[in-house]
């Protein structure tokens, strides 16, 4: 089982953390399935960059970046070299620590 935590950069959201989230989801997933919000407007197939976030700890608990997804990633606002899709990064069988950034989603970003 995973521990998340979610911090915003959106002023005026709260960090969230998460205890106990079982492995075989993506951190998308993850965040919906708790009323987190994170857009995703390609429906999680990696076909847009609506899900870009950045992943601080716990690279290692999900899979290497694609091709495709860092194709997408070039498109999002602001990509750093800790920048993912939140839809690609399906947790591993395991346990660990993970700690994602979601970025200003309120400022419009582009595809």
């Amino acid at each position: 089982m995973y521990r998340i935590k979610f911090k915003f950069e959106e002023k005026g959201l709260e960090p969230v953390t998460l205890e106990n989230v079982a492995p075989g989801q993506s951190i998308l997933e993850v965040a919906l399935d708790n009323n987190i919000e994170l857009h995703h407007n390609c429906g999680m197939v990696c076909a847009c960059s609506t899900c870009h976030l950045y992943l601080e700890k716990g690279d290692e608990f999900v899979p290497e970046i694609s091709e495709r997804e860092e194709d997408f990633i070039d498109r999002a606002r602001n990509p750093k070299i800790n920048s993912r899709l939140g839809c690609q990064c399906v947790l591993d069988d395991g346990d660990g620590e993970i700690e994602v950034t979601i970025p200003d989603q309120s400022v419009i970003t582009g595809e």
